[in-house]
């Protein structure tokens, strides 16, 4: 644990690292804490956290900066995000919320990124919303030998529609029948019940019933990761103006990489879906964010209560976290308010 005096001087070193990024000296440290200790007393306190790994020494300087482990425990424990009033946002954030409109829901969503990267500087990710993962309706068609065409209906109307191979031939009575039996005792359960409860009654069902109702759980569940499989991605350009890039052009292909690809940003915005509120990754400190230049800022955002995307901010590891998490949590409230109007 800290005491108080190493305490103010991380954070002081934090926040003057953040706004000018360059590296801190103990005699600027000296002036940002506002304590009254001699020069080499700061050296030692700076030794002991450079000790402990929270702070590092650049080859090139006799200043010191923080390292992810110093970011983390600054934000943990350090960092005070004032709430954002809804009614009363500011004029920067009160004008993205005009610029939702909630009658159409995907232009919200790359709105939203846009957004984000404007207000932020950096890139604004969002993910679309998840479809229903309900089953409302499902019908098998026979298409030829070993052939069913699986058509999955959500309650909210999305139709589906996937091509199964059987390992024996239906007939079209036998797949009205699998049809009828289905939607008397599985519609409107979610796919994850229906799986769960395959597993319980999968002895007592008809063979037939049995398989197509595996295959038609797989489809529906081949579905919903594609239908999730859509990340809108706006600002990348501005990670080019950055000054902790500027040098690192292997580093910069490989987070345009992750753009290009979303698959990690997927991963990344799917872990955040499961927990409220903002959440910050740093990056180097899991295999979430692989990136050890990088941090994210994200927040979950609802449709009438529901939780059903997610969005945030992606840009450099200093950057300031205060007003990132003021930006996400604002936008992720007036994305769940637009996207909530009838």
């Amino acid at each position: 644990m800290l005491d108080d005096r190493a305490r103010t001087l991380l954070k002081a070193l934090v926040e003057r690292y953040i706004a000018e990024g360059q590296p801190v000296g103990s005699r600027t440290l000296s002036r940002a804490s506002g304590l009254d200790l001699s020069p080499a007393t700061i050296r030692n306190v700076m030794a002991d956290l450079e000790e402990l790994g929270l702070i590092a020494s650049p080859h090139t300087s006799a200043g010191r900066v923080p390292t992810a482990r110093g970011y983390r425990l600054f934000v943990d424990t350090m960092l005070t995000a004032r709430p954002v009033d809804l009614e009363h946002p500011g004029p920067d954030l009160a004008a993205a919320r005009e610029q939702l409109h909630p009658d159409q829901p995907q232009r919200v969503i790359t709105q939203a990124a846009s957004l984000l990267s404007n207000l932020s500087s950096f890139v604004g990710v969002v993910s679309a919303p998840r479809k229903s993962s309900v089953f409302h309706h499902i019908e098998f068609l026979r298409l030829g030998e070993k052939r069913v065409l699986v058509i999955l209906v959500a309650p909210d109307g999305d139709v589906q529609n996937r091509v199964i191979f059987t390992a024996r031939d239906y007939t079209q009575a036998e797949l009205v029948e699998a049809t009828n039996y289905l939607n008397a005792h599985y519609a409107g359960l979610a796919i994850d019940e229906v799986r769960e409860r395959l597993k319980l009654e999968i002895d007592a069902l008809r063979g037939e019933i049995a398989a197509l109702m595996q295959a038609a759980v797989q489809a529906g569940t081949d579905a919903m990761a594609e239908s999730s499989d859509n990340v809108v991605v706006s600002g990348e350009r501005n990670l080019l103006g950055v000054q902790d890039f500027g040098n690192d052009l292997s580093g910069l292909r490989r987070m345009f990489d992750l753009f290009e690809r979303k698959t990690e940003l997927m991963r990344l915005l799917e872990v955040s879906s499961r927990a409220e509120g903002v959440r910050i990754f740093i990056g180097g400190e899991s295999q979430v964010v692989p990136y050890e230049s990088l941090s994210v800022v994200t927040a979950p955002y609802e449709v009438d209560g529901r939780v059903v995307g997610t969005l945030g901010v992606v840009g450099p590891m200093r950057m300031p976290y205060e007003r990132m998490i003021q930006i996400v949590d604002i936008t992720s409230r007036l994305v769940s308010h637009a996207l909530s109007q009838k």
